[in-house]
């Protein structure tokens, strides 16, 4: 098992070229939210914005729509009838924060027609436990993001997260996908590497951090970055925007809300300009 140091991300991050647009930096799909968990789409989606992707499209229910639409209008919408096949135009997919357990239909067919990186995360996950014929579907080289739960309740009931760890290390290589176990210490696995993160706190222990992880590294994807060195950056960032949020809030006090904030200092500390 590797550190995640700031070492290894300054050599994996890619600074932005002066002369790009924003078709240059992705355009990520977030198929997020329901009644009463419109803020995981939120919270997700503008943490995607604020890691760099050039466009955010959000696929929430059409009765949602004024929320996102308010509290972040630089993203794009569309609705759950009329998501389709068509998912020819993006360069990354999350599925996941706030869906609900009635979207089925809806994985199969992002497994069925999307040719991007894709990450799962939250409810997702927890559709792909209720039916593991779906196991069987999942593309290659697509990222989850389980929290404890979420992981017992995909590969079955472990007693520590050091059992956790050597089920994902061999369920990932198994399954061929990249594993990020959530944790006190989050670990990313792929191929039989394990990198576990050094940065983050215990103020992420709490509503939400999970959604804007899953927009972190999904805006990565969308920008081009491997899905395992978009995993692995995405963690990192994540807690040390965390980190650096600690100078004005408490590990009590911090909100997810902050984090997102704070991506910009967590950038200029990998690559000040």
């Amino acid at each position: 098992m590797k550190k995640l140091t700031k070492s290894i991300i300054k050599n994996i991050f890619k600074p932005r070229k002066a002369d790009s647009h924003k078709g240059n930096h992705g355009h990520a799909l977030i198929i997020a939210g329901n009644l009463g968990k419109m803020g995981a789409a939120v919270i997700a989606s503008k943490a995607c914005l604020r890691s760099g992707v050039g466009l955010v499209t959000v696929n929430i229910p059409q009765e949602e729509r004024f929320i996102i639409q308010t509290a972040l209008p630089e993203a794009m919408v569309n609705f759950r009838t009329d998501l389709g096949n068509d998912l020819e135009n993006y360069s990354a997919i999350a599925v996941g924060p706030g869906l609900g357990l009635n979207e089925g239909k809806l994985i199969s067919a992002v497994f069925n027609n999307s040719h991007c990186p894709l990450l799962l995360d939250a409810d997702a996950l927890n559709m792909l436990a209720a039916d593991k014929k779906l196991f069987a579907k999942i593309p290659p080289q697509t990222i989850i993001t389980p929290h404890p739960k979420e992981f017992d309740r995909l590969f079955g009931e472990h007693v520590n997260y050091h059992e956790r760890i050597l089920t994902a290390v061999n369920q990932a290589k198994l399954l061929n996908i990249i594993i990020v176990l959530k944790g006190d210490k989050t670990i990313i696995t792929y191929n039989g590497i394990v990198y576990f993160n050094t940065t983050g706190n215990a103020g992420l222990a709490k509503g939400g951090s999970g959604d804007a992880l899953t927009g972190i590294i999904t805006a990565f994807l969308a920008q081009g970055y491997e899905p395992f060195k978009a995993a692995q950056l995405g963690v990192f960032m994540h807690g040390l925007a965390a980190d650096l949020s600690l100078k004005k809030q408490s590990v009590e006090s911090l909100l997810i809300t902050d984090v997102i904030e704070n991506m910009g200092k967590a950038f200029k500390s990998i690559y000040p300009s």
